[in-house]
């Protein structure tokens, strides 16, 4: 199983400020629709439909996910069209959709979302082991850490979504 390590932060700028003033330079943006077919405090699985907003490709995934915070471990595999619309059809669930930006800062890569269905935009830098997680220094326009704090997770986004049914 994968280790995904990663911080995120509540960017309270606007990203396409920064790609405008050249702080960011965009590598991608992709349109995401995930569902969640299972969840608890420290695992879920989820599924997506990722859309490449420069050239309408889709493709689907369908991951694992164990743990919570700055280091989880994840299983992700390529599923097909017609998997994911049968996962998702038959259970009526309101899917969390965001555009997802993956740009190049310096010599790092980044990824940022920014959701629909509510007013959040999260920034996330992925690592390559805990011990540089923790020595990375963020600049002050990243925004507050978030990587420890729940009620900014995915998985609870999508949980409120589904009981206010949006």
């Amino acid at each position: 199983m994968a280790l995904e390590i990663e911080r995120k932060f509540l960017l309270s700028g606007d990203p396409y400020s920064l790609i405008k003033e050249g702080v960011l330079t965009v590598l991608s943006k992709r349109r995401i629709e995930q569902t969640y077919l299972a969840l608890d405090e420290n695992q879920e699985v989820r599924v997506r439909r990722l859309v490449d907003a420069s050239t309408g490709d889709a493709h689907y995934t369908h991951t694992f996910k164990a743990g919570n915070g700055l280091s989880r471990e994840e299983i992700e595999y390529e599923i097909t069209a017609g998997i994911y619309e049968q996962l998702t059809a038959v259970r009526g669930l309101v899917p969390l959709t965001k555009d997802r930006i993956t740009a190049q800062w310096g010599e790092r890569v980044v990824e940022i979302d920014c959701y629909d269905q509510i007013q959040l935009t999260v920034l996330e830098v992925e690592f390559d082991s805990i011990e540089e997680a923790h020595a990375f220094t963020a600049p002050e326009w990243f925004g507050s850490d978030i990587s420890s704090e729940r009620q900014y997770s995915n998985k609870k986004v999508w949980r409120d979504l589904q009981s206010r049914g949006l």
